[in-house]
């Protein structure tokens, strides 16, 4: 026995460790082998011997740890005498708290380390998830929790198998996702206030602001991998999961969880019990209502830190229908939704949906979102990634009839002029938007036909230079559509498409020649039909398409210039090898020799 304690935790053999793990666990009498089973929890040992000191100390600790005092942290610790810190067996149990804590820390390492293969990784979840079950005499032990995520966003590296496995294997659990969103806001304002500080303090060192900034963006992407991987209360089917890790559920006070110690201990006792005695019977909708506090509250703290790009475009198109639907108060976005909607280009774009569902189904205002829209229209709008989603949105905030004609022109106008610079799939778009405005604001219809005494006020009151055919009192770099003059314009960049070269464009402008003020014999294009179109697409829908006339690779008969006359009067335009060129070159070929012949003489 001496032997074996004399030797080096990294040169023992595992049958020696198998020896001590199996002391440890006979008798009280090897204690003094605790210490040495947890020289073996590293990332530098063999995995063989980081699991053997493992599944021991884990078995020791899960007897033990019911009646072992709390930690020398806890904020909750009650008030010891001083004749109860002289018994003998309270120094041992507070010495295997001690212990304990140690045992928790070196499993945080292993867990977080980039060195630990991801077998034992998973094992050493599973154990520690044990811990967080049974380690607070039967509840969830949150503090315990709360330093693996702590330890998890405020890694220097990367731990992307860690948090997929946490996810896919603790997440289905509902007091797992109550505290882990209770963590995630510590943790999120515990970022913002390091942010402020920072600020404050690096202004003159460059370098390590940008480390301090590079180490905050990281933690940031981690936090919302973290919360976006938690599923809502309610499942796919609509039926509310209720399952828990720990049995004895949520906590049912509140200022339990903010950790108030304002009140005398043996008030914090008398209410730790009675909470004890109602924890199981929480009522589903007292569960629904919790869990929904704790998720707005977890969202808001992660939304106020400086997000960086990359996540910030991972955000904005899932807020509408993964966050929104399941917030307490899902007006408090407002803020954070109408700054990125007023950065403009994509994040604009992204921002929209959240935005527009705040405006129609919980009462936002906000003045200047029309003319925000009215900027958001331009060439690359029909590239981008998420147009599908836009032009539905386009078509849904343009579907009002309380929309004032101005505005309803100032759109169509834009969308008419776009339609010269983008590509057949976006013209189709365009064509399908149009259509609709038309129809839904049959005051706007000017727009297709003006006769020439169809004059505005502001028309007679022009100039005579401005008055004549062909000029276009649009101005399309306007931003405001107030001021674009559309009223005064035409649509005719519609007309120009009866003849594009593309046959899906120039057969669909053709629906635009129905009277479209009449409601009853027309019915509204579907944008999503085509808001998602594409080169390939329409390609596709050729070929698929089944013609009357089938296109024939001859001529029936043999054409004689390259253009008819009749479409350039007074031109003409003939072949080298037409019979006239023919006859033409011959005498001129005549003339020459007729001249070299009398020169010759």
């Amino acid at each position: 026995m001496a032997s074996i304690l004399a030797k080096k935790p990294k040169k023992m053999k595992l049958k020696e460790l198998k020896t001590l793990s199996q002391q440890l666990l006979s008798s009280r009498a090897h204690i003094n082998n605790l210490p040495l089973l947890l020289g073996f929890i590293s990332p530098s040992s063999p995995p063989p011997h980081v699991l053997e000191s493992l599944l021991s100390l884990q078995s020791f600790f899960t007897t033990v740890l019911a009646d072992l005092p709390p930690s020398q942290s806890s904020k909750k610790r009650p008030r010891i005498e001083d004749s109860a810190k002289q018994d003998p067996e309270f120094i041992y149990r507070t010495w295997l708290r001690s212990k304990f804590d140690e045992f928790v820390t070196l499993l945080i390492e292993v867990l977080i380390s980039p060195d630990t293969e991801d077998a034992l990784r998973e094992i050493v979840l599973d154990s520690f998830m044990e811990f967080v079950k049974l380690g607070n005499g039967g509840s969830f032990y949150s503090s315990i929790y709360h330093k693996l995520l702590r330890s998890i966003v405020n890694s220097p590296t990367t731990v992307d198998f860690l948090s997929e496995l946490l996810a896919l294997k603790y997440f289905k659990y509902i007091d797992v996702r109550y505290f882990t969103f209770i963590s995630l806001e510590k943790l999120a304002k515990a970022l913002d206030t390091k942010d402020t500080a920072d600020d404050e303090t690096t202004g003159g060192d460059g370098d390590s602001g940008s480390q301090s900034r590079e180490s905050m963006e990281l933690s940031i992407c981690k936090i919302h991998y973290i919360i976006s991987h938690i599923p809502p209360l309610e499942g796919n089917d609509g039926k509310s999961e209720y399952e828990m890790w720990s049995g004895s559920g949520l906590p049912s006070n509140e200022e339990h969880d903010k950790k108030k110690l304002s009140k005398a201990q043996k008030a914090e006792d008398k209410g730790w019990k009675a909470e004890k005695q109602t924890n199981n019977v929480l009522s589903p909708a007292s569960i629904a209502k919790k869990m929904k506090l704790k998720f707005t509250k977890a969202w808001i703290s992660f939304l106020r830190l400086p997000i960086p790009v990359n996540v910030y475009k991972e955000v904005l198109p899932t807020l509408h229908h993964a966050v929104i639907p399941h917030l307490s108060n899902p007006i408090i976005l407002c803020d954070f939704l109408t700054k990125s909607y007023d950065i403009g280009g994509i994040v604009s774009v992204m921002a929209l949906s959240s935005l527009f569902i705040l405006m129609t189904q919980h009462g936002l205002e906000y003045p200047n979102f029309y003319e925000k829209l009215y900027a958001l229209l331009s060439p690359s709008i029909f590239m981008a990634k998420h147009r599908a989603k836009f032009f539905q949105l386009l078509d849904s905030c343009l579907k009002s009839p309380l929309l004032p004609a101005y505005l309803a022109a100032a759109f169509a106008k834009k969308l008419s002029r776009l339609s010269i610079c983008v590509p057949p799939s976006g013209e189709l778009v365009i064509i399908a938007l149009i259509h609709n405005l038309l129809r839904r604001h049959p005051s706007i219809n000017c727009l297709v036909h003006k006769e020439d005494g169809d004059e505005s006020d502001e028309d007679k009151n022009d100039s005579g230079s401005e008055k004549r055919p062909g000029i276009d009192h649009f101005n399309s770099e306007e931003s405001n559509p107030i001021k674009s003059n559309a009223m005064r314009s035409s649509l005719w960049e519609i007309d120009t498409l009866r003849h594009h070269y593309c046959p899906p464009v120039s057969r669909f402008i053709l629906s635009l020649e129905n009277d479209l003020t009449v409601r009853s014999k027309t019915t509204e294009m579907d944008i999503k039909d085509f808001s998602s179109g594409s080169y390939a697409t329409i390609f596709g829908d050729e070929i698929r398409r089944r013609v009357k006339q089938v296109p024939l690779a001859f001529y029936k008969a043999t054409p004689t210039s390259l253009f008819p006359e009749s479409e350039f009067c007074g031109w003409t335009f003939k072949y080298e090898g037409s019979n006239e060129i023919k006859e033409q070159k011959t005498v001129e070929e005549d003339d020459a020799s007729t001249k070299r012949q009398r020169i010759e003489c």
